[in-house]
């Protein structure tokens, strides 16, 4: 519990109660008043056991009022004065902060208990006694977004990113270590992955134009259900990583995109090692040079339609067939034929997963 949480209302408080007001631990000391001089100074006459107590109790002309924890009190507000007034003033505040406390508590603990579900740092059988416990509503759609920050700033992309998504009874943002931030976000109905690449769209654009900040998004899988959090947060970081290896330039990533790249992604090496061989008896990959490559590359964007790649590439369409005839070649796959399209589109994954070499979760 932030000591500042206690000192800004009571610094609110102040004009409105025309006394000196404070609260003390459960040590006696000061750690908020209306008056600064106080803060950090030891009560006169305050015993812990009085503190800790429940009853409203007066020392060294202040009056005070135990508040918070179960089943001892942690803190004790004070009012200067000894008189009536005085007494009902602590009372109100004991109350009021005590109620800001438990709800300070409560989101402060929701957001460790969204953490340990999706880091797996929580029994499956005490998820739901938990969420049942914080008034947790673990029914509903949620996708977790994965902020990874690229580079360095001096500002705290964490707290900008919070300021982002205020609704905290409904989304969460967890700090997972120096570079990944956790977006749990709550889906409505009629949501689709389209909706949430905009949002994520929205959150590279605001900390790029406005500080500065480059990051890239992976998006988790939408889960039903507290439990299954945990398969959306690691969606999201295969996304990430899949999105290093296949589409460096792509800032956002959605694990429902990955598409075929997420097979080749699970593959052992051994395996891919072996396919390649296979693929290219007549010769390696490694013997096409990079004009070679770009013109295969522009071919398949344009869905093997040779004129529109002629056009694109500015070139005559007979030098486009000369380059795919070459590449018949040294290959022995024809790429106007889609089987063997697809076979080499799939070779060429797999040799840039090879030199990747990406780290695994």
């Amino acid at each position: 519990m932030s000591n500042r949480l206690f000192q800004g209302v009571v610094h609110q408080m102040r004009d409105t109660i025309d006394r000196t007001i404070g609260v003390v631990d459960d040590s006696g000391v000061a750690i908020a008043c209306s008056d600064l001089t106080l803060c950090g100074e030891v009560c006169e006459n305050v015993s812990a056991e009085q503190i800790c107590g429940s009853e409203p109790f007066v020392a060294a002309g202040y009056s005070y009022k135990p508040f918070g924890g179960h089943p001892h009190a942690e803190y004790a507000v004070f009012v200067e004065g000894t008189d009536d007034l005085a007494a009902n003033y602590a009372a109100i505040l004991a109350v009021s902060l005590n109620s800001i406390k438990q709800y300070y508590d409560e989101k402060f603990d929701r957001g460790n208990f969204i953490k340990n579900v999706i880091l797996d740092n929580i029994l499956p059988g005490d998820i739901y006694l938990k969420a049942r416990e914080l008034r947790f509503n673990a029914d509903v759609s949620r996708a977790v977004l994965l902020i990874r920050i690229t580079t360095r700033t001096d500002m705290t992309t964490f707290d900008i990113v919070q300021n982002l998504f205020p609704d905290k009874s409904k989304d969460f943002v967890i700090n997972i270590n120096e570079t990944d931030i956790a977006l749990v976000k709550e889906i409505r109905s009629g949501i689709e992955v389209k909706d949430l690449e905009k949002l994520a769209r929205s959150i590279v654009d605001t900390l790029s134009s406005e500080f500065y900040t480059h990051c890239v998004v992976g998006i988790g899988t939408t889960v039903v259900g507290i439990k299954d959090l945990a398969r959306s947060f690691k969606d999201a970081q295969v996304a990430l990583e899949v999105g290093k290896v296949f589409d460096t330039e792509k800032p956002i990533i959605s694990y429902e995109n990955l598409g075929i790249a997420r097979l080749i992604y699970q593959l052992p090496t051994t395996l891919c090692e072996m396919f390649l061989r296979e693929v290219f008896k007549k010769g390696s990959i490694e013997n096409l040079d990079q004009e070679t490559l770009f013109t295969i590359q522009r071919f398949f964007e344009n869905n093997l339609n040779v004129s529109e790649t002629s056009r694109k590439l500015f070139v005559h369409r007979n030098t486009l067939v000369y380059r795919l005839e070459k590449i018949k070649k040294l290959t022995g796959l024809d790429l106007r034929e889609f089987d063997h399209a697809i076979v080499f589109k799939v070779a060429l994954m797999v040799k840039k997963y090879l030199t990747a070499n990406p780290t695994k979760y």
